[in-house]
C-alpha cells in the first residue's frame, strides 16, 4: 500500500533482533513441533490466506492444501479463494483453517461458516483490518485489477511467460469460488460492494455464535484490542499488518509480540505474520512470545515456480531453517525456546515511535 512503508519495516522489523546462542547444548534431537489452536503442527507456521490464488498457478489451493498436509501443518483457505469450501475439502483435506470477512451480506457470512463446518474446517479466522481497501499503488501501476483486463501492455507480458499462459488457458476460469451460490450476476463486483465499514466490536458476537471451533481475529497490532478480543472468547489473534497492503506506516507486528503477550498472558495464543521469510524469523517471533506465525507471500512464490512442489519445497526450506536456527541458538523444543526467560534477542533501538 502506498509507500510500501510497512513492507520494508515488516522486514527490518524481523532484522533488527540480535539473536543470542546458547552453546555447548545437546541439539543433536530437535523437535520443531508444537501445538497450534489444539492441534500439533509440526513446525510452528500455518499457511495464511490468500486470495485468488489460482492466478499464480493453475493448482490453486488444493495444490497449497496438500502440500501442507503432507508437511503437517495447518492451511487457511481465504474467502476470496479460487476454489470452493467444499471443493477443497474433497481435494486436499488436512487441518484446514476457513478465513473471512464479515460482510454487509450477513446471512451470506453465517453461510460460509456453516458450510466450513460442514466440511470439517476445524478454525474460522475474522479479518478485521479491511473496513475499506488500502491503496495498493504497485497494482496501479502494473495495471492489475481483479478480474484481470487483457490490455496491450497484459498480452505483451503474458508474451514473456508462455508456460504460465499454458497452464492458465488449460485450468478452469478463475473466479471467487466461495461466492458463486450468492445469486448475483457479478462476482467480482458484488465482493468489492461487500466490506463493511461500519462493523464493531459487538458485531463480533455474530461470528462466536454460529461458529462453535476456534476462533481467530486477525488483524490487530495494540495489546488493548488483543486483550479485548480475549475477554471476547476469541482463541487466538494474528498480529498482522496485512503484508504492508492497507495501511501504511503500521508498526512491525512482530514488535508487538512482546506487550501483546503480556496483556493477554496465556489466555489466548499469539500468531503474528507479516513479513516472514526465514526460518530466522519463526523463531524470533516464538522467542518474543509468539505461539507460531502465518507464511503467506513465500509460499505463493513456490506455487507460481512449480505448482505443488513448490510449495512443498517452500515449506520444507522453511522448516529446515527452523530446525537448524534452533540448533544452533541451542533449543532443542519450541517450548523451551518460549520458556528460557529473557527473548533469545534484543530489541532494535527506539528509532520512530
Amino acid at each position: 500500500a502506498d509507500g510500501e512503508v510497512s513492507l520494508r519495516r515488516n522486514r527490518e522489523g524481523f532484522e533488527g533482533f540480535d539473536l543470542i546462542p546458547a552453546t555447548l547444548r545437546d541439539v543433536s534431537m530437535v523437535d520443531t513441533s508444537t501445538t497450534l489452536l489444539g492441534c500439533t503442527s509440526t513446525v510452528p507456521f500455518a499457511l495464511a490466506p490468500t486470495g485468488y490464488t489460482k492466478i499464480m498457478h493453475a493448482a490453486g489451493e488444493p495444490a497449497v492444501a496438500r502440500a501442507a498436509r503432507a508437511a503437517g501443518v495447518p492451511y487457511t483457505l481465504s474467502t476470496f479463494a479460487t476454489t470452493s469450501i467444499e471443493d477443497l475439502a474433497a481435494k486436499a483435506g488436512g487441518d484446514l483453517w476457513f478465513q473471512l470477512y464479515v460482510w454487509r451480506d450477513r446471512p451470506l457470512v453465517r453461510d460460509l461458516l456453516q458450510r466450513a463446518q460442514a466440511q470439517g474446517y476445524r478454525a474460522a479466522m475474522l479479518t478485521v483490518d479491511t473496513a475499506v481497501t488500502g491503496l495498493r499503488a504497485r497494482d496501479v501501476r502494473n495495471g492489475f485489477t481483479v478480474p484481470p483486463q487483457l490490455t496491450v501492455r497484459t498480452f505483451l507480458d503474458m508474451a514473456r511467460h508462455p508456460a504460465w499462459c499454458a497452464r492458465m488457458l488449460a485450468g478452469d476460469m478463475i473466479t471467487f469460488a466461495n461466492l458463486e451460490g450468492a445469486g448475483v450476476d457479478d462476482i467480482f463486483a458484488y465482493a468489492s460492494s461487500q466490506l463493511d465499514a461500519s462493523f464493531t466490536w459487538e458485531d463480533l458476537a455474530l461470528v462466536r455464535d454460529v461458529w462453535s471451533g476456534p476462533l481467530v481475529v486477525k488483524g490487530l497490532v495494540s495489546p488493548e484490542d488483543a486483550l479485548r478480543a480475549a475477554e471476547m472468547g476469541v482463541d487466538a489473534v494474528v498480529l498482522s499488518n496485512h503484508g504492508g497492503r492497507q495501511l501504511d506506516q503500521v508498526v512491525p507486528p512482530v514488535e508487538t509480540v512482546p506487550a501483546v503477550r503480556e496483556a493477554v498472558g496465556e489466555r489466548m495464543q499469539v500468531l503474528v505474520d507479516s513479513g516472514v521469510r526465514h526460518g530466522t524469523d519463526v523463531v524470533t517471533a516464538v522467542a518474543l512470545g509468539a505461539d507460531g506465525v502465518l507464511v503467506g507471500r513465500p509460499y505463493l512464490y513456490g506455487l507460481g515456480a512449480a505448482g505443488e512442489q513448490g510449495v512443498a519445497h517452500a515449506i520444507a526450506l522453511l522448516s529446515a531453517e527452523v530446525r537448524r536456527a534452533m540448533q544452533l541458538l541451542g533449543v532443542p523444543t519450541v517450548a523451551q525456546l518460549q520458556a528460557e526467560g529473557e527473548p533469545a534477542g534484543t530489541p532494535p533501538p527506539p528509532n520512530r515511535s
